[in-house]
């Protein structure tokens, strides 16, 4: 490698490095078969997992290995913001913001065309202006939903969350698969009806 490829390299390894941090941020979701709560790492590789095998029910054509690299950068930035629980309004009112910093940086991080490359995928996620982001945004809503159900509700349980909560949360998810969303509300249905969600 010559001087410039040396720097390239060290810094997309910085890069990588930085992203293990992603193991310790620790969301609200519980994993199934321990009783800990997830972390982002796990997440963006369980979203992944559903990209794989969910891709064919999205409403738009998508290219898969866009909506892979969107799960998986998509809350990168949570490990300079850290994670904001989706119900916690005053944590949700300066979440854009910090999030925002935490996107310049941790981007940054990378050779710029990469950089700018994965940065785009992420202002595509927030916004949901792509098929692929609105993909990745169903998926991003409905994993969380349906390990918080497969769990009889604990994480709900302990915030005291209510029905009309998750289905405002949920709305998105129709606008990246119909099927995925009909799936939200069945889910969302038998929570309620199982007291698992406050009416």
């Amino acid at each position: 490698m010559n001087e410039q490829e040396e720097a390239r390299f060290s810094q997309q390894i910085a890069f990588l490095l930085e992203m293990d941090k992603m193991k310790n941020i620790y969301r609200q979701t519980r994993v199934l078969h321990e009783d800990r709560a997830e972390n982002d790492a796990e997440h963006a590789w369980h979203l992944a997992m559903l990209a794989l095998v969910l891709h064919e029910y999205a409403n738009e054509p998508v290219d898969l290995q866009k909506v892979l690299a969107t799960v998986l950068i998509h809350d990168v930035v949570e490990i300079d913001a850290g994670d904001t629980y989706a119900y916690d309004a005053a944590g949700n009112a300066t979440k854009a913001e910090r999030e925002q910093k935490a996107a310049d940086r941790l981007y940054g991080l990378l050779p710029p065309e990469q950089g700018a490359y994965l940065r785009k995928l992420w202002d595509e996620f927030e916004a949901q202006s792509t098929p692929e982001a609105r993909f990745a945004n169903a998926l991003d809503r409905v994993q969380p939903l349906l390990l918080n159900y497969t769990k009889h509700g604990e994480s709900w349980k302990t915030h005291g969350t209510r029905k009309e909560q998750v289905m405002q949360r949920m709305q998105p998810v129709y606008d990246g698969s119909q099927t995925l969303g009909a799936f939200a509300s069945e889910i969302i249905r038998r929570a309620a009806e199982e007291g698992l969600l406050k009416e």
